[in-house]
């Protein structure tokens, strides 16, 4: 049996990618071996370009499948890949590079490399790209919550952003496709799934008569599925309608993830982001009114161009103002080919990295915050790990509809299942609680 191995770095997105991928190599009668401690005949790289460190961790995983086996064959996608095909095959030892579209020909690739032993550029042009990429991915080898992507590309083109060059523009996944693998992914034994993209919630722009609030209804009656979670979601696409859809049932998790990116109306302006902050406090306002333990998760990034001392204590105070449940906060990094990497003002990397602990701490402090509101509340979890406690204790960790992350004691059978639990302790990271002990609904994988 033909053996295969792959290495997955970058987002949700490359995650599902990844899986949809293996899905084919099973197809096709072969096994799946660790990328680490096994030789494999077929290497796949999946690779992320959205910083420079991507771009460098890429370099060194495909330097590290060529060490474990010269005579395999190496086969290098994603975002990476379709940016910079030449880049990748003048790394010696490389003999496929496939972007972000055409993956569903991967294997005949493969089977092309391994007869003529020809390296193959099969990157196409993915600025002419109009229709989503069908992989379906219809269970995962080790996660108890399925991801499933329901659109590629993006038409922001914020000036910070390398995505729109690396996936394309924006693609919808045809309704009855996305409605296909909910109901395989619920036959197959998951509870939740998290609704994934590179725009997720800019779903159905492309399409006629049909819309994100749309999918998300006929999300709902898919028997067997207890949770949607929206990987994230532009504050400009919370609309009344997404709102009603979300409020309706109880299958969809009171978390949004709604990307900032800065607290300063000139940074947002120069990254161009198409909000003002009056116009996102305005949203979350609105959102909290409806939703009031919604959670609320976002992403920030530090030293963009231009930010001045002034500018970033601007965006903290209008951060602190808001009080997101959690903060993702990265220092900005410089794309060749996008605007912001030749606009003047670059800011220090000392100066970054300072700004970058600080909001880490007040994201932390924020975390705490929101946390501590629901001590000795009942909420269900999904346990997905199983963990020793330092005394030994069998411990399994999950996460609740609103994004806290809670340790319970409990063992491996546990994984899968949906369990109610009272949270006993707040944490930044991980809360502590007991299991409130009614039977669970067993998953079947």
């Amino acid at each position: 049996m033909p053996t295969v191995a792959f290495h997955t770095l970058g987002c949700k997105v490359n995650f599902y990618d990844t899986e949809a991928i293996w899905q084919l190599f099973k197809n096709e009668g072969y096994e799946q071996v660790d990328f680490e401690t096994k030789t494999a005949d077929v290497y796949v790289i999946n690779t992320c370009h959205v910083t420079n460190t991507g771009d460098k961790k890429s370099r060194q995983m495909i330097r590290r499948a060529i060490r474990h086996n010269p005579d395999a064959v190496i086969a290098v996608t994603g975002c990476y890949a379709q940016t910079s095909p030449a880049e990748i095959l003048a790394i010696p030892g490389v003999d496929l590079v496939i972007g972000t579209q055409g993956r569903g020909e991967i294997v005949n690739l493969v089977k092309e490399v391994q007869e003529k032993r020809k390296p193959v550029n099969a990157v196409r042009n993915i600025m002419k790209t109009r229709q989503f990429e069908e992989l379906d991915v219809p269970e995962y080898a080790d996660r108890t919550r399925a991801f499933l992507k329901i659109q590629e590309g993006c038409n922001n083109f914020c000036t910070f952003c390398i995505i729109p060059w690396s996936r394309g523009l924006l693609r919808s996944r045809e309704p009855e496709s996305v409605m296909r693998q909910a109901r395989m992914l619920a036959e197959a034994g998951y509870k939740e799934i998290v609704l994934t993209g590179i725009h997720t919630a800019g779903y159905g722009e492309d399409l006629d008569n049909y819309n994100f609030a749309a999918l998300l209804r006929d999300l709902e009656g898919v028997e067997g599925i207890e949770r949607y979670r929206i990987s994230s979601i532009e504050a400009s696409q919370i609309t009344d309608e997404v709102l009603d859809v979300l409020m309706s049932s109880s299958k969809f998790c009171r978390h949004l993830h709604v990307p900032l990116q800065a607290g300063d109306d000139t940074i947002l302006k120069r990254m161009r982001r198409k909000y003002t902050t009056a116009e996102y406090a305005e949203k979350i306002a609105n959102i909290r009114k409806r939703w009031p333990e919604v959670a609320i998760t976002t992403d920030i990034i530090v030293g963009f161009p231009g930010e001045t001392e002034e500018l970033f204590e601007n965006g903290y105070r209008f951060m602190k103002e808001i009080g997101f449940s959690e903060m993702h906060v990265f220092p900005y990094s410089k794309r060749t080919g996008t605007p912001a990497a030749r606009m003047d003002d670059q800011v220090d990397e000392e100066v970054k990295q300072d700004r970058v602990h600080r909001l880490i701490d007040l994201s932390e402090e924020m975390q705490l915050a929101y946390a501590s509101r629901f001590v000795g509340q009942e909420l269900e979890i999904i346990p997905e790990r199983y963990v020793q406690g330092p005394d030994g204790q069998d411990l399994v960790s999950g996460y609740t509809d609103n994004y806290l992350q809670v340790v319970v004691p409990g063992d491996e059978t546990l994984i899968g299942q949906i369990i109610k639990v009272r949270i006993t302790e707040e944490g930044v990271n991980e809360c502590k609680g007991v299991q409130v002990h009614e039977k669970p609904l067993a998953a079947s994988f």
